[in-house]
């Protein structure tokens, strides 16, 4: 039996996730992190994307993350984002309908536009579609 470390994944809504996993990867603000049993104590920010833990038997669930933060403490990580799913409950035409809309909104700019929210906008949709990819390449 693998080492394990108990991980939660919670959103602004309900937890998502809680259980004993051997990994958990994610997008860190400054780059890719993976977190084994025994990491050092760490708080940081996560951008929109995948979230991806492996399990004590080998197989590996995916969850979209639509930022936040990532916390380490000895023995657990924690996941906090304003919203968080399982990959398999994302909708890829939403997804794709959603990165159309904002991508035709940054093009045509009005008076009463809002890049910063437009932007964001296309990041959350993109990472929407990153996951869903990531969920596709992990069952082949």
């Amino acid at each position: 039996m693998a080492m394990t470390m108990h991980c939660d994944i919670v959103s602004a809504e309900r937890e998502i996730f809680s259980g004993r996993v051997t990994m958990v990867i994610a997008t860190g603000t400054l780059g890719e992190l993976g977190i084994m049993p025994g990491h050092a104590p760490l708080l940081t920010g996560i951008v929109p994307g995948p979230v991806r833990l492996k399990m004590d038997g080998g197989e590996e669930e995916v969850f979209f993350a639509s930022g936040g933060f990532l916390e380490v403490q000895p023995g657990v990580v924690t996941v906090l984002a304003d919203t968080a799913l399982r990959a398999d409950d994302l909708d890829e035409a939403e997804a794709a309908a959603a990165k159309d809309q904002a991508e035709r909104e940054l093009s045509d700019q009005a008076a009463d536009f809002d890049f910063s929210v437009a932007a964001a906008q296309l990041a959350e949709a993109g990472a929407r579609l990153r996951t869903l990819a990531e969920l596709r390449k992990r069952r082949r």
